[in-house]
């Protein structure tokens, strides 16, 4: 479905991703981990086409994705759910949902789309008429990953979505990522610091570090590496 290729991305003179491979397989849950700084969110960015590439190359279902213009990827089947969710605050709790929904196919099956979110994050339900601003943390999240899935995605992106949130409530947000994942068949890639969570629920793993993939393999392999469990799972 998404193949990277030899990806490098700089900022000025900073190296910030080097010779990257990433492949997300249809259905596939790929979790991408590391520490603050090591290329995270600069990979996500390069796929949503908000900052330019060095080198590389970057396709979706055969498609270049690097000759489609960043505001047209989304029409290709790609949600980006950003660091920070990044809401409306302005806009009540259904309008920042109404936004995802672009494309004629989202529109088509809005009625649908709305259904699932509210049936995932029953709490929205609860607060449709609400303005975005005055969520907590969690909610702007789960209004955050309804937004993308309002766009009827057929890969769903989502960098951090454990930021700033309370254990209990990341716990939550897993959770609902994992059902929609089991429940539709939809492609997700996620990008996360919390790296149990994240090994617990992928398919396949990368670990990356200073902007280069360190480690990578499928579940078992990743949760039982000696080198992940003594620098990221403490044991």
């Amino acid at each position: 479905m998404l193949r990277i290729e030899n990806l490098c991305v700089s900022y000025g003179d900073l190296t910030a991703l080097q010779n990257v491979d990433i492949h997300v397989a249809p259905g596939a849950f790929v979790a991408i981990v590391g520490a603050n700084g090591a290329g995270k969110t600069t990979l996500f960015k390069s796929i949503s086409g908000v900052i330019p590439l060095v080198s590389g190359s970057m396709r979706f279902d055969g498609h270049d994705i690097l000759q489609v213009e960043p505001a047209r990827r989304a029409r290709l089947g790609i949600a980006h759910v950003p660091e920070g969710r990044q809401v409306f605050g302005g806009l009540t709790v259904l309008e920042n949902l109404e936004m995802g929904a672009q494309t004629d196919q989202a529109r088509r099956e809005w009625k649908q789309s709305l259904d699932l979110v509210y049936t995932l994050f029953p709490r929205l339900a609860e607060r449709t008429s609400q303005l975005a601003g005055t969520l907590s943390g969690g909610e702007q999240q789960m209004v955050a990953i309804g937004r993308g899935l309002a766009s009827r995605p057929r890969l769903l992106m989502l960098d951090e979505p454990s930021m700033g949130l309370a254990p209990a409530v990341a716990d939550a947000i897993f959770e609902c990522i994992e059902r929609v994942h089991r429940e539709s068949g939809m492609a997700v890639l996620l990008v996360e610091q919390r790296v149990a969570e994240a090994l617990h629920a992928c398919s396949y793993g990368y670990v990356l570090e200073s902007g280069r993939i360190a480690l990578q393999g499928n579940h078992d392999a990743m949760v039982n590496d000696p080198r992940i469990k003594q620098a990221y799972l403490g044991m």
